[in-house]
């Protein structure tokens, strides 16, 4: 049975930074697709990055520079490391676990149940 559980979410102001884990259990954070998705209110899940096998980090091109993915193989736990805040990165965050074409959300098996960041500008 595969359980994700995120952390790490909170208010900052607009420069800021913050770092969300994922604790995973029932299956390696090394295997498939392992993603982070954010969704604001009124729009729809959005594909924020994903690290395919361990490896290969993919980054929506609106985070990338600012945000780094990461995982600890022996914690088992995925990270977002979110540098530069924007007000527009306010949303739920939710880490997930899958297989296939990573950025697409319907490639997840499996979600937690999402940490909120606001950042104020």
């Amino acid at each position: 049975q595969v359980h994700l559980v995120e952390s790490g979410g909170g208010s900052v102001q607009a420069d800021g930074s913050l770092r969300l884990s994922c604790a995973v259990s029932g299956t390696p954070v090394s295997r498939g697709c392992m993603g982070w998705f954010r969704q604001a209110p009124g729009k729809e899940r959005e594909w924020v990055a994903n690290i395919v096998s361990g490896k290969d980090p993919h980054y929506n091109n609106a985070v990338k520079g600012r945000f780094t993915i990461s995982h600890d193989n022996a914690l088992n736990t995925l990270y977002l490391q979110m540098n530069t805040l924007k007000p527009q990165d306010t949303a739920m965050y939710y880490c997930a676990a899958g297989s296939g074409w990573c950025p697409d959300k319907d490639s997840y098996d499996y979600w937690g149940q999402g940490t909120q960041v606001t950042v104020s500008s």
